[in-house]
Parts: structure tokens; C-alpha cells; sequence
């Protein structure tokens, strides 16, 4: 089994507070992260039908069992009335560690967070493999493999076949997440709605044109992403916004968060398919994206991920916001460096020379350097930058 980079947060979190909270994506190795980290306390899957009927119909005993080691409680959003009781157990054993709760709804689950468990839970986001915890030490697969590919654990350590395996993972998430989280009688036009989203990967996002290519409108358009953003399967960058005197663009940028699943839904089932594709660009930079992110949520750290573009093109792929500094990232599929990669990194300097931090080139190659003015860093290292 793969060691995850969250792991060590995790724990450290289960040395502080009584309940940690690991939510993420379906089969983003929340199970497996619990169990390699926690192997001394009960594992419960409320997935279990006979798990979650007792679990429902007697919640006070349900848990008392568990209380000599505590326990891992998968996919607690299933029996969300139990919080209450997590609740009352944690402020009255006084421990901590208690209680490793997973869940896959992100909307749902923080909601009945905050109601019952705010202050007594610490929160962790799980999402699929990093580069760096699947390909240490170099790799020779080629980057077309890896971005049609994507980065779902099962994929990894059944050694499935990726089309294979993310058919049946849509499948999965359209029959029973999106039947769960909205009342929806044709799930066809809920999987062509996704398919859309898949082609808009890396681009600001126009709401109401996604809503007339579906056939539906702006509310349930929106309504759809929210699902979408609640699930796991996208995230939206914002605009960041600064007193810079200039028309910014106010819509978000949309993002799936696993390239593999971006590729699948666009039919693109092999490497060769992906090298031809008109959107690998736009692939490429979600994997970027997906990684930044990763790397942050892995570190215990908010979400810090924003982007720059102003009403007459001059863009900037990524903003990430420290407080008193912002980093500019830009980000370019090709292997060799061109001066025109630098564009946007030299407007947003001279734009906000005060607060911007040394620029950064994400690119397509395998080789990183260092510039007077800017940072050139490599697909396969952006773990080790500063995020």
C-alpha cells in the first residue's frame, strides 16, 4: 500500500482533538489511510446495511461498543443523527482521538458538522494520489499516460485498466451520489451535463451557456454544479481580486479535480489519444491545478488558489494568496521554454510589484531551474515547491 501524505497530519490531528474528520472523493483511500493509520480501532462501514440499521435504531449503544480503542466510522454522512451522539460521547470521555469519521458529500457532511461537532473535530481533505506519492524517485511514464490515466488509488493498486475503472466509477457516482443529492428521474441528461463540464475543464465558466448546451437552465445549471463541487468531482477557481484600478473577470474557472476523469469523459482512452487531443493543454493545466491543491490540502492548509485575468486577455493561470504575498503561476504544456510564457507573470508583476512573490513556470518538461525573476519547475516536482 501506498503511504499518503496526509497521513502524518491526520495523526497529528488525532493527538489534539477528539474527533477528525476526513472527507474527499469515493474511492480516494480515506478507508485505507484509516486503516493504515488507525489499526488498533474498530472499523465500521455504514455503507453495511446491517452496520447502519443498528446503527440507526440504536445510536447510544451503537457507539458505547467502540469506546475501549474508539473507532473509524466510514462514510458518516449515511447516519448523520449519529453526530449528536459523537457529540455528547467526545465532551464527555474527554479524549482524544475518539473518533475517525470519513465522509464523501462534502455539502451535507460540513453542514451537520458545524451544527453538532464545531470545536471538537479537526478536518482533513482526502483527494486521489499526488504525483509524488505514486512516482518517487523518477518514473518513466510518459505524460500523455499520466494525464489519460488520472489518479484513483484502485486504479493503482488493483492495477486496473483506467477506462475501464472510471466507467464504472461514473457509473457509481451517477446512480447512487447524484440520485442522493438531488431528486433527478433522467440521469442521462445529468451524465451529458457532466461530459459538458469534462470539455470545460480549465476555462472560466459561463453558467447559463453550459445550462442551453444541456437543455436546462441557469438554476439547475448551477444546482448541478454545486453537486458536482459538493462530490468531489470539480472544484471552481475564483477570480482574485485586488484595488488594481482594471475590469477583472468576476467568474469563476472550472476544474476537475482528477484529469483521468476529465479524460474519460471527453473519450480520451490512451495515450496516443490524449498526445492529438485539441484539449490537452487544458488537461494539463487541471493536473497542475489538482496538484497545487493537493499539495495544500495534504499540508493541513486552507484552499489558497485563485486566478488573474483582466477584461482585454492579460491572464495569470494561478494566484496563490499567502496573506501579506501573493504567488503568481503560470502554466504551459509545452517542453520548451518560450519567452512568451513569462507574459502574464511580467504584467501581474508590474501590476502589483509590492505584494507579488518570485513568479512561477509550471511546464511540461522534466527539468527544473531557477531564473533572476521567475521559477521554472516541472510537471513531476510541484510537490516540492513552496505551497
Amino acid at each position: 500500500m501506498i503511504k499518503r501524505a496526509l497521513e502524518s497530519k491526520v495523526l497529528a490531528y488525532a493527538r489534539k482533538f477528539p474527533v477528525v474528520t476526513i472527507t474527499g472523493p469515493r474511492q480516494s483511500g480515506k478507508t485505507t489511510l484509516c486503516k493504515m493509520a488507525f489499526p488498533d480501532k474498530k472499523y465500521l462501514s455504514l455503507e453495511d446495511l446491517d452496520v447502519r440499521n443498528y446503527a440507526r435504531t440504536d445510536p447510544r449503544s451503537f457507539l458505547e461498543e467502540t469506546l475501549k480503542k474508539g473507532a473509524v466510522l466510514d462514510e458518516i454522512q449515511r447516519v448523520p443523527k449519529l453526530l449528536s451522539y459523537i457529540q455528547t460521547i467526545a465532551d464527555r470521555e474527554n479524549r482524544e482521538g475518539l473518533f475517525i469519521l470519513t465522509g464523501s458529500q462534502n455539502f451535507e457532511l460540513l453542514h451537520s458538522l458545524s451544527q453538532t461537532l464545531a470545536g471538537r473535530t479537526a478536518l482533513a481533505t482526502l483527494l486521489p494520489f499526488s504525483y509524488g506519492e505514486i512516482y518517487k524517485n523518477g518514473s518513466k511514464i510518459t505524460l500523455d499516460t499520466l494525464l489519460y490515466k488520472g489518479f484513483y488509488p484502485r486504479i493503482y493498486d488493483k492495477k486496473l485498466n483506467p477506462t475501464e475503472a472510471l466507467s464504472f466509477y461514473t457509473s457509481t457516482y451517477l446512480e447512487r451520489d447524484v440520485r442522493s443529492l438531488i431528486n433527478i428521474k433522467d440521469l442521462s441528461k445529468f451524465e451529458v451535463f457532466l461530459k459538458l463540464c469534462a470539455s470545460k475543464t480549465g476555462q472560466v465558466l459561463n453558467i447559463s451557456n453550459l445550462g442551453n448546451d444541456c437543455g436546462i437552465n441557469h438554476n439547475t445549471a448551477k444546482s448541478w454544479l454545486s453537486v458536482l463541487e459538493a462530490s468531489y468531482i470539480i472544484h471552481l477557481v475564483r477570480p482574485h481580486h485586488k484595488n488594481f484600478r482594471k475590469r477583472l473577470i468576476k467568474s469563476p474557472k472550472l476544474y476537475f479535480i482528477d484529469s483521468g476523469l476529465a479524460a474519460y469523459l471527453l473519450d480520451i482512452h490512451n495515450a496516443r489519444h490524449m498526445a492529438n487531443h485539441p484539449l490537452k493543454g487544458a488537461i494539463f493545466e487541471t493536473f497542475v491545478v489538482s496538484e497545487v491543491l493537493k499539495a495544500r490540502l495534504n499540508g493541513g492548509k486552507r484552499k489558497n488558489l485563485y486566478y488573474f485575468r483582466d477584461n482585454v486577455g492579460n491572464e495569470v493561470d494561478l494566484i496563490l494568496d499567502y496573506g501579506s504575498k501573493v504567488k503568481p503561476v503560470e502554466i504551459k504544456l509545452g517542453r520548451t521554454i518560450n519567452n512568451d510564457f513569462f507574459n502574464g507573470l511580467r504584467y501581474y508583476k508590474k501590476l502589483n510589484p509590492k505584494n507579488s512573490a518570485k513568479g512561477c513556470l509550471i511546464y511540461g518538461a522534466g527539468e527544473s531551474s531557477s531564473r533572476s525573476k521567475f521559477d521554472i519547475i516541472s510537471y513531476n516536482n510541484i510537490g516540492k515547491m513552496r505551497i
